[in-house]
Protein backbone atom coordinates (compact mmCIF):
# COMPACT_ATOMS: atom_id res chain seq x y z
CA UNK A 1 0.00 0.00 0.00
CA UNK A 2 1.35 3.46 -0.84
CA UNK A 3 1.02 6.74 0.98
CA UNK A 4 -1.80 7.85 -1.31
CA UNK A 5 -4.14 5.21 0.06
CA UNK A 6 -3.35 6.30 3.59
CA UNK A 7 -4.09 9.90 2.60
CA UNK A 8 -7.40 8.86 1.08
CA UNK A 9 -8.34 6.79 4.12
CA UNK A 10 -7.55 9.77 6.31
CA UNK A 11 -9.94 12.11 4.53
CA UNK A 12 -12.59 11.03 7.01
CA UNK A 13 -10.87 13.05 9.72
CA UNK A 14 -11.67 16.34 8.04
CA UNK A 15 -15.35 15.39 7.87
CA UNK A 16 -15.40 14.18 11.45
CA UNK A 17 -13.85 17.36 12.79
CA UNK A 18 -16.08 19.67 10.71
CA UNK A 19 -13.22 21.46 9.02
CA UNK A 20 -13.97 25.15 8.72
CA UNK A 21 -10.54 26.72 8.45
CA UNK A 22 -9.41 28.51 5.31
CA UNK A 23 -6.23 28.08 3.37
CA UNK A 24 -5.15 29.61 0.12
CA UNK A 25 -6.52 27.84 -2.95
CA UNK A 26 -3.10 27.63 -4.54
CA UNK A 27 0.15 26.39 -3.09
CA UNK A 28 3.47 28.15 -3.59
CA UNK A 29 6.82 27.62 -1.93
CA UNK A 30 6.90 31.29 -0.98
CA UNK A 31 4.03 30.62 1.43
CA UNK A 32 6.09 28.24 3.50
CA UNK A 33 7.94 29.27 6.60
CA UNK A 34 11.49 28.40 7.62
CA UNK A 35 12.32 24.83 8.52
CA UNK A 36 12.98 23.89 12.16
CA UNK A 37 16.59 23.29 13.14
CA UNK A 38 16.67 20.36 15.51
CA UNK A 39 20.12 21.14 16.85
CA UNK A 40 18.33 24.00 18.64
CA UNK A 41 16.35 22.79 21.65
CA UNK A 42 13.76 25.50 21.04
CA UNK A 43 12.49 23.44 18.12
CA UNK A 44 11.67 20.56 20.44
CA UNK A 45 8.28 20.95 22.10
CA UNK A 46 9.27 18.23 24.57
CA UNK A 47 12.84 17.40 25.50
CA UNK A 48 14.43 15.96 28.67
CA UNK A 49 16.71 19.02 28.93
CA UNK A 50 13.80 21.47 29.27
CA UNK A 51 10.68 21.79 31.38
CA UNK A 52 7.54 21.31 29.33
CA UNK A 53 3.96 20.05 29.81
CA UNK A 54 4.90 16.47 28.89
CA UNK A 55 6.56 16.36 32.34
CA UNK A 56 3.25 16.92 34.14
CA UNK A 57 1.74 14.13 36.23
CA UNK A 58 -1.92 14.02 37.29
CA UNK A 59 -2.24 14.42 41.06
CA UNK A 60 -3.56 10.87 41.72
CA UNK A 61 -0.52 9.39 39.96
CA UNK A 62 2.24 11.47 41.53
CA UNK A 63 2.95 8.75 44.09
CA UNK A 64 3.88 6.30 41.33
CA UNK A 65 7.57 5.71 40.66
CA UNK A 66 8.82 7.00 37.32
CA UNK A 67 11.09 4.71 35.35
CA UNK A 68 13.81 5.23 32.77
CA UNK A 69 13.22 2.19 30.63
CA UNK A 70 13.05 3.75 27.17
CA UNK A 71 12.85 6.98 25.22
CA UNK A 72 9.54 8.14 23.76
CA UNK A 73 9.34 9.89 20.40
CA UNK A 74 5.90 11.52 20.32
CA UNK A 75 4.31 13.23 17.29
CA UNK A 76 1.30 15.43 18.03
CA UNK A 77 -1.99 15.71 16.12
CA UNK A 78 -3.32 18.56 14.00
CA UNK A 79 -3.72 21.70 16.11
CA UNK A 80 -3.44 24.08 13.14
CA UNK A 81 -7.05 24.87 12.36
CA UNK A 82 -8.54 27.33 14.84
CA UNK A 83 -7.13 30.81 14.17
CA UNK A 84 -8.45 33.18 11.54
CA UNK A 85 -4.83 33.67 10.53
CA UNK A 86 -4.47 29.97 9.70
CA UNK A 87 -4.13 30.69 5.99
CA UNK A 88 -1.04 28.71 5.02
CA UNK A 89 -0.98 25.05 4.07
CA UNK A 90 1.72 24.43 6.69
CA UNK A 91 1.94 25.92 10.17
CA UNK A 92 4.63 28.53 10.79
CA UNK A 93 7.14 26.91 13.10
CA UNK A 94 7.58 30.06 15.22
CA UNK A 95 3.87 30.80 15.78
CA UNK A 96 3.94 31.32 19.56
CA UNK A 97 0.17 31.13 19.97
CA UNK A 98 -0.07 27.88 18.02
CA UNK A 99 2.88 26.38 19.87
CA UNK A 100 1.23 27.24 23.17
CA UNK A 101 -1.93 25.47 22.06
CA UNK A 102 0.13 22.40 21.19
CA UNK A 103 1.82 22.46 24.58
CA UNK A 104 -1.39 23.00 26.56
CA UNK A 105 -3.32 20.27 24.77
CA UNK A 106 -1.27 17.57 23.05
CA UNK A 107 1.80 17.62 25.31
CA UNK A 108 -0.14 17.93 28.54
CA UNK A 109 -2.99 15.53 27.76
CA UNK A 110 -1.28 12.96 25.54
CA UNK A 111 2.52 13.03 25.72
CA UNK A 112 2.46 13.11 29.53
CA UNK A 113 0.97 9.62 29.48
CA UNK A 114 4.41 8.29 28.61
CA UNK A 115 6.58 10.11 31.16
CA UNK A 116 6.40 7.04 33.41
CA UNK A 117 8.50 5.19 30.80
CA UNK A 118 11.35 7.60 30.23
CA UNK A 119 12.36 10.89 28.54
CA UNK A 120 10.02 12.30 25.90
CA UNK A 121 11.18 13.87 22.64
CA UNK A 122 8.60 15.81 20.63
CA UNK A 123 9.72 17.86 17.63
CA UNK A 124 7.90 20.96 16.54
CA UNK A 125 7.04 20.45 12.90
CA UNK A 126 5.30 22.38 10.15
CA UNK A 127 2.08 20.42 10.45
CA UNK A 128 -0.31 20.45 7.52
CA UNK A 129 -3.49 22.50 7.90
CA UNK A 130 -6.53 20.40 8.82
CA UNK A 131 -8.04 21.13 5.39
CA UNK A 132 -5.14 19.29 3.77
CA UNK A 133 -7.12 16.14 4.60
CA UNK A 134 -9.77 17.28 2.13
CA UNK A 135 -9.91 16.88 -1.64
CA UNK A 136 -10.24 20.50 -2.73
CA UNK A 137 -6.60 20.67 -3.84
CA UNK A 138 -4.92 17.22 -3.86
CA UNK A 139 -1.57 18.53 -5.10
CA UNK A 140 -1.41 21.21 -2.40
CA UNK A 141 -2.40 18.62 0.20
CA UNK A 142 0.34 16.27 -0.97
CA UNK A 143 2.97 19.01 -0.74
CA UNK A 144 1.74 20.11 2.68
CA UNK A 145 1.94 16.60 4.09
CA UNK A 146 5.36 16.12 2.50
CA UNK A 147 6.74 19.22 4.21
CA UNK A 148 5.31 18.08 7.55
CA UNK A 149 6.62 14.56 7.15
CA UNK A 150 10.12 15.64 6.19
CA UNK A 151 10.31 17.72 9.38
CA UNK A 152 9.29 14.71 11.47
CA UNK A 153 11.76 12.47 9.66
CA UNK A 154 14.65 14.92 10.10
CA UNK A 155 13.80 15.25 13.79
CA UNK A 156 13.77 11.48 14.27
CA UNK A 157 17.08 11.05 12.48
CA UNK A 158 18.58 13.84 14.60
CA UNK A 159 17.22 12.16 17.73
CA UNK A 160 18.81 8.84 16.71
CA UNK A 161 22.19 10.41 16.01
CA UNK A 162 22.44 12.79 18.96
CA UNK A 163 20.14 11.61 21.77
CA UNK A 164 19.26 7.93 21.53
CA UNK A 165 22.66 6.36 22.26
CA UNK A 166 21.42 2.87 21.43
CA UNK A 167 18.50 2.97 23.86
CA UNK A 168 15.12 1.29 23.29
CA UNK A 169 12.36 3.65 22.21
CA UNK A 170 8.61 3.96 21.85
CA UNK A 171 6.94 5.86 19.04
CA UNK A 172 3.62 7.42 20.04
CA UNK A 173 1.37 9.57 17.89
CA UNK A 174 -2.16 10.75 17.30
CA UNK A 175 -4.14 11.81 14.23
CA UNK A 176 -1.84 13.72 11.83
CA UNK A 177 1.05 12.58 13.99
CA UNK A 178 0.06 9.03 13.13
CA UNK A 179 -0.12 9.86 9.42
CA UNK A 180 3.57 10.78 9.60
CA UNK A 181 4.66 8.13 12.11
CA UNK A 182 3.25 5.32 9.97
CA UNK A 183 5.41 6.39 7.06
CA UNK A 184 8.40 7.01 9.31
CA UNK A 185 8.24 3.48 10.70
CA UNK A 186 7.76 1.92 7.29
CA UNK A 187 10.71 3.79 5.77
CA UNK A 188 13.23 3.65 8.64
CA UNK A 189 12.26 0.84 11.02
CA UNK A 190 10.10 -1.92 9.51
CA UNK A 191 12.26 -4.86 8.45
CA UNK A 192 15.45 -3.11 9.54
CA UNK A 193 17.81 -3.62 12.45
CA UNK A 194 16.38 -0.56 14.18
CA UNK A 195 13.10 -2.43 14.72
CA UNK A 196 14.82 -4.50 17.42
CA UNK A 197 15.08 -1.37 19.57
CA UNK A 198 11.48 -0.28 19.06
CA UNK A 199 9.61 -1.35 22.17
CA UNK A 200 6.26 -0.68 20.48
CA UNK A 201 4.46 1.96 18.47
CA UNK A 202 1.17 3.52 19.55
CA UNK A 203 -0.26 4.77 16.26
CA UNK A 204 -3.59 6.16 17.39
CA UNK A 205 -6.49 7.99 15.77
CA UNK A 206 -5.95 7.02 12.14
CA UNK A 207 -6.79 3.85 10.19
CA UNK A 208 -3.69 1.64 10.00
CA UNK A 209 -4.18 -1.30 7.59
CA UNK A 210 -2.73 -4.57 8.85
CA UNK A 211 -0.74 -5.00 5.64
CA UNK A 212 0.83 -1.53 5.74
CA UNK A 213 4.03 -2.88 7.31
CA UNK A 214 6.14 -5.69 5.89
CA UNK A 215 7.39 -7.36 9.06
CA UNK A 216 6.01 -5.45 12.04
CA UNK A 217 2.78 -7.02 13.30
CA UNK A 218 -0.11 -5.81 15.45
CA UNK A 219 0.45 -6.25 19.19
CA UNK A 220 -1.63 -9.22 20.34
CA UNK A 221 -1.01 -9.34 24.12
CA UNK A 222 -0.20 -6.73 26.81
CA UNK A 223 3.56 -7.28 27.15
CA UNK A 224 4.41 -7.95 23.51
CA UNK A 225 7.22 -5.84 22.07
CA UNK A 226 8.40 -4.76 18.61
CA UNK A 227 4.81 -4.47 17.44
CA UNK A 228 2.08 -1.94 16.56
CA UNK A 229 -0.86 -0.74 18.66
CA UNK A 230 -3.59 1.32 17.02
CA UNK A 231 -7.20 2.21 17.76
CA UNK A 232 -9.99 4.67 16.90
CA UNK A 233 -12.77 5.24 19.42
CA UNK A 234 -16.49 5.80 18.77
CA UNK A 235 -19.81 5.55 20.52
CA UNK A 236 -21.38 2.10 20.11
CA UNK A 237 -23.27 1.50 16.84
CA UNK A 238 -21.64 4.50 15.14
CA UNK A 239 -19.66 4.18 11.91
CA UNK A 240 -17.51 7.15 10.85
CA UNK A 241 -18.06 8.60 7.36
CA UNK A 242 -16.06 6.72 4.76
CA UNK A 243 -15.64 3.65 6.96
CA UNK A 244 -14.33 0.66 4.96
CA UNK A 245 -15.79 -2.42 6.61
CA UNK A 246 -14.10 -4.97 4.37
CA UNK A 247 -10.52 -3.87 5.04
CA UNK A 248 -8.52 -5.26 7.97
CA UNK A 249 -7.23 -2.45 10.17
CA UNK A 250 -5.05 -2.80 13.23
CA UNK A 251 -7.42 -2.32 16.16
CA UNK A 252 -5.94 -2.80 19.60
CA UNK A 253 -8.27 -2.90 22.58
CA UNK A 254 -6.75 -0.20 24.84
CA UNK A 255 -8.07 -1.85 28.00
CA UNK A 256 -7.47 -5.58 27.51
CA UNK A 257 -4.61 -5.18 24.98
CA UNK A 258 -5.82 -8.37 23.28
CA UNK A 259 -8.53 -9.13 20.75
CA UNK A 260 -11.01 -9.62 23.60
CA UNK A 261 -13.62 -7.08 24.62
CA UNK A 262 -13.20 -5.31 27.96
CA UNK A 263 -15.87 -4.08 30.35
CA UNK A 264 -15.83 -1.11 32.70
CA UNK A 265 -14.52 -3.12 35.65
CA UNK A 266 -11.22 -3.50 33.78
CA UNK A 267 -10.86 0.19 32.90
CA UNK A 268 -7.96 1.70 34.87
CA UNK A 269 -8.66 5.36 34.35
CA UNK A 270 -9.30 8.36 32.11
CA UNK A 271 -8.03 11.91 32.41
CA UNK A 272 -10.61 14.22 30.86
CA UNK A 273 -11.73 17.78 31.67
CA UNK A 274 -9.76 17.98 34.92
CA UNK A 275 -6.13 16.91 34.48
CA UNK A 276 -5.86 16.12 38.18
CA UNK A 277 -8.97 13.92 38.35
CA UNK A 278 -8.71 10.23 37.47
CA UNK A 279 -12.00 8.74 36.21
CA UNK A 280 -11.84 4.95 36.66
CA UNK A 281 -14.34 2.34 35.54
CA UNK A 282 -16.18 4.59 33.10
CA UNK A 283 -15.10 3.06 29.78
CA UNK A 284 -15.58 -0.25 28.07
CA UNK A 285 -13.95 -1.23 24.79
CA UNK A 286 -15.27 -3.54 22.09
CA UNK A 287 -13.57 -4.30 18.79
CA UNK A 288 -15.70 -4.29 15.67
CA UNK A 289 -14.58 -3.91 12.05
CA UNK A 290 -11.39 -2.10 12.97
CA UNK A 291 -13.11 0.30 15.38
CA UNK A 292 -13.31 0.54 19.16
CA UNK A 293 -16.91 0.93 20.29
CA UNK A 294 -18.04 1.93 23.77
CA UNK A 295 -21.08 3.22 25.60
CA UNK A 296 -21.06 6.93 26.29
CA UNK A 297 -18.78 7.38 29.32
CA UNK A 298 -20.37 9.06 32.34
CA UNK A 299 -18.19 11.61 34.11
CA UNK A 300 -18.52 15.09 35.58
CA UNK A 301 -19.65 17.30 32.70
CA UNK A 302 -20.50 14.40 30.37
CA UNK A 303 -24.07 15.69 29.97
CA UNK A 304 -22.69 18.19 27.49
CA UNK A 305 -20.63 15.56 25.67
CA UNK A 306 -22.94 14.59 22.82
CA UNK A 307 -20.62 13.61 19.99
CA UNK A 308 -20.44 10.05 18.71
CA UNK A 309 -16.89 10.35 17.46
CA UNK A 310 -14.46 10.09 20.40
CA UNK A 311 -11.39 10.90 18.32
CA UNK A 312 -10.40 13.76 20.61
CA UNK A 313 -10.28 11.32 23.55
CA UNK A 314 -8.55 8.37 21.88
CA UNK A 315 -5.72 8.59 24.41
CA UNK A 316 -7.33 10.36 27.34
CA UNK A 317 -10.23 7.96 27.74
CA UNK A 318 -7.59 5.32 28.47
CA UNK A 319 -4.90 7.52 30.07
CA UNK A 320 -3.86 5.16 32.86
CA UNK A 321 -4.44 2.04 30.75
CA UNK A 322 -1.96 3.30 28.13
CA UNK A 323 0.46 4.58 30.77
CA UNK A 324 0.70 1.24 32.55
CA UNK A 325 0.82 -0.71 29.30
CA UNK A 326 3.73 1.35 27.97
CA UNK A 327 5.65 0.65 31.19
CA UNK A 328 4.84 -3.06 30.92
CA UNK A 329 6.08 -3.32 27.34
CA UNK A 330 9.23 -1.31 28.08
CA UNK A 331 10.01 -3.40 31.16
CA UNK A 332 9.51 -6.56 29.12
CA UNK A 333 11.88 -5.27 26.45
CA UNK A 334 14.55 -4.57 29.10
CA UNK A 335 14.13 -8.04 30.64
CA UNK A 336 14.38 -9.74 27.25
CA UNK A 337 17.46 -7.70 26.42
CA UNK A 338 19.18 -8.85 29.64
CA UNK A 339 18.36 -12.49 28.86
CA UNK A 340 19.98 -12.20 25.44
CA UNK A 341 23.28 -10.88 26.75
Amino acid sequence: MNKWLILNLSIILCTLLSCTGKVSKTWTQSEQTKAPQYNNIEYWAAHPDKEDPSDLIPEPLKKDELKDYADVFYVYPTIYWQKKSDQLWNAPIDDDELNQRIDDTALKMQASIFNAVGPIYTPRYRQAHINAYGLTNPEASRKAFEIAYQDVKRAFLYYLEHYNNGRPFIIASHSQGTTHSMRLIRELIDGQELSERMVAAYLVGMPVPEFYFTELKPCSYPSETECICSWRTYKENYYPPGHISYMDFISTNPISWTDKDADKTEHKGAILLDFNRLESGICEARNLEGLIWMEKPVFKGSTFFTRKNYHIGDYNLFYLDVRENAVKRARTWIEKSKEMR
